[in-house]
């Protein structure tokens, strides 16, 4: 009896690893199949009570995004500060997403950097990076307020919301 049971784990164990091992081959392929999203445009506009900015982004999975407010916005790979209008500035990130394709041409054909005159609170946009699937932005804006950034899908965009 004690036989059958180490011959069952054994089959068991065996069993478990080539499923884990057929997981994992199969797993690059899907990942590569998804295509990480690239930046089309850059729109601002004011509403009641913030100022949006809004990225427009090609199809893939929706990148996940973060801000942090900084005394003034570096350039990724370079280490550059990025000379921007405004008191206090805004650098955001998203994550999976570029704004070039896989054959390294800009996806995004607007300005690297231009002032928002139509705004209440954010004088300036800039693309301060895109490095190796993360795409920077930052916003040089008035006053510090309350930020919200967020994504979403059908198309996918990431939006930023500022506090007048």
């Amino acid at each position: 009896m004690a036989i059958n049971l180490r011959r069952a784990l054994g089959a068991l164990a065996v069993t478990s690893l080539m499923l884990t091992g057929a997981i994992a081959a199969a797993a690059p392929a899907s990942v590569a199949a998804q295509a990480i999203p690239t930046m089309t445009g850059i729109r601002t506009g004011q509403n009641t009570g913030f100022d949006r900015v809004v990225l427009d982004l090609t199809a893939g999975p929706a990148p996940a995004v973060r801000y942090d407010l900084v005394d003034e916005l570096i350039a990724d790979g370079s280490g550059e500060i990025v000379w921007l209008t405004g008191e206090f500035f805004i650098a955001v990130t998203a994550t999976p997403a570029a704004a070039h394709d896989d054959a390294g041409n800009p996806t995004y054909p607007g300005p690297q950097k231009f002032r928002t005159r139509n705004l209440r609170n954010v004088m300036a946009v800039a693309v301060t990076g895109d490095y190796e699937g993360t795409l920077s932005i930052g916003l040089g804006v008035r006053s510090r307020t309350a930020v919200t950034v967020f994504t979403l899908t059908s198309p996918n965009r990431v939006v930023i919301d500022v506090r007048h």
